[in-house]
């Protein structure tokens, strides 16, 4: 039996206008539902800085920190997190400041980084002088470093095979330099910090070439008796992640999954190169970590163009075979990192070859998965 033909329309019609309201209902809920949720994460931000804001550390408007970056006039760098501008407070005083995005989380991140730095007093921790949340306008200021940061100064991302110019001498400063700043996280504080996300990019020297360690987004605050560290998911910099950090098999996560990171930075300094580059003309060259370990264990020139003289050959090897302790796979067989400073102020002469590292950190990748407590994706 045929239905008439304006029946037919009739009840289409009405099917797709309750498929429609349907739809409406759903989009207004998803709407008041994101619109309370915002409003939950800025009280809850709020309720943080109550509690937990640092007296030494400023509170400024959106309006001073346009005034401050002229309107944002000179950007110094970006990231997943937003861009760093420059800028000057009423004292004169030059700073950076790092504009988080608005679409970047429910504000953990921020109370992440504001927690974290604001427990810190060191010279290889970078200053933070102030802070603006309004709205969802976040931003951090920081001091200024005129040098930028560590990573330009080991390569050309447009060009991975250009030499550093920083002499050895200077890299072994700043390596040292880096792992104090690192120890007193570790040990200095009243409570242990966890950066896990220590790479060249989050480096920042200042006139002097002294570094200071940057960027708290993903770090972590625990009991200073606390020897593992719980967390669900990883989190940090593919290519410095630790393997027990994405993958629970290897160990338990600590403070070594801290000098892992290290490690793979430092064998990034020695190099003058990314740890992985596929561009390379021989295959046995692509992951560098496993190729100056096979020079080293044959005795063979380390075959590093920066490399001048006699001085530079012991730094280089220094370096070279620090690194290849601090990114062993089983976290215990790495030093913790007062030793790494012992290693790296002693003598070459003194320094054992460590077994070789059989396992490379995971292909280098724009997207990090993060621990449950972070929403911050790190380029």
């Amino acid at each position: 039996m045929h239905l008439p033909f304006p029946l037919i329309y009739g009840f289409l019609s009405q099917s797709a206008g309750a498929v429609a309201g349907v739809v409406a209902l759903a989009v207004i809920s998803c709407l008041i539902f994101w619109k309370k949720k915002k409003r939950q994460d800025h009280l809850n931000v709020e309720a943080f800085l109550r509690n937990y804001w640092p007296l030494h550390v400023k509170r400024y408007s959106y309006s001073d920190v346009r005034k401050m970056t002229n309107s944002f006039k000179k950007k110094l760098g970006q990231g997943g997190y937003g861009g760093v501008y420059k800028g000057e407070l009423k004292d004169g005083r030059l700073v950076a400041v790092k504009v988080l995005n608005r679409s970047k989380g429910n504000g953990e991140e921020f109370m992440n980084e504001v927690a974290a730095i604001s427990r810190t007093s060191h010279v290889n921790i970078v200053s933070l002088l102030g802070f603006c949340f309004e709205g969802s306008k976040r931003a951090l200021i920081y001091e200024f470093m005129p040098n930028g940061s560590l990573e330009k100064f080991i390569f050309d991302a447009n060009n991975p095979r250009k030499d550093h110019n920083l002499g050895w001498e200077a890299l072994e400063q700043i390596s040292l330099g880096i792992a104090r700043g690192l120890e007193y996280l570790h040990r200095g504080c009243n409570t242990r910090i966890l950066h896990f996300d220590i790479k060249p990019h989050n480096i920042l020297l200042d006139e002097n070439f002294l570094p200071k360690i940057s960027d708290f987004g993903l770090a972590k605050i625990c009991d200073r008796k606390e020897s593992i560290v719980s967390m669900l998911y990883a989190r940090g910099t593919a290519g410095y992640i630790a393997p027990e950090v994405f993958c629970r098999n290897f160990g338990g996560v600590s403070h070594k999954s801290d000098v892992y990171s290290y490690g793979m930075m430092l064998s990034e300094m020695a190099g003058g190169r990314r740890n992985i580059n596929v561009e390379v003309e021989d295959t046995s060259e692509i992951y560098f970590p496993h190729w100056i370990y096979n020079r080293l264990e044959m005795d063979q020139e380390l075959g590093l163009q920066s490399i001048m003289n006699e001085e530079d050959k012991v730094r280089a090897r220094k370096l070279i075979i620090v690194s290849l302790w601090c990114i062993q796979t089983d976290p215990s067989n790495r030093p913790a990192i007062r030793e790494v400073i012992e290693m790296l102020e002693g003598s070459v002469e003194s320094l054992q070859m460590p077994p070789k590292p059989y396992l490379s950190s995971p292909p280098k990748s724009p997207v990090v998965v993060l621990d449950s407590s972070t929403t911050l994706v790190s380029i």
